[in-house]
């Protein structure tokens, strides 16, 4: 929520040993996810529970600058529900 809106949800979620983080707008709300993303990564940079946090990204993604700025590095592709997903790993410890 922002200002009583709704824009859209997003969070932490554990899979397995991993503590996997998304993050879905509105397309009005686009430019709020710097300030929220940043907010959730200094959480997880708080808790000692979560040494690294992954982001999930389709391949068709391709402006992935905000991740290498926050220093996440790829770490290879994923297959989840039978969607291949490139995967980041943010190191918070």
């Amino acid at each position: 929520m922002a200002d009583g809106k709704y824009i859209g949800w997003g969070g932490f979620q554990k899979e397995g040993d991993e503590w996997d983080f998304g993050l879905v707008l509105r397309p009005d709300a686009f430019g709020l996810g710097r300030r929220i993303s940043k907010k959730a990564i200094d959480f997880a940079i708080a808790d000692d529970r979560i040494p690294f946090v992954t982001f999930l990204l389709p391949p068709s993604r391709k402006n992935l600058g905000a991740l290498g700025r926050l220093g996440a590095e790829h770490v290879g592709d994923v297959d989840y529900g039978g969607e291949r997903f490139l995967k980041f790993r943010l190191n918070t410890a």
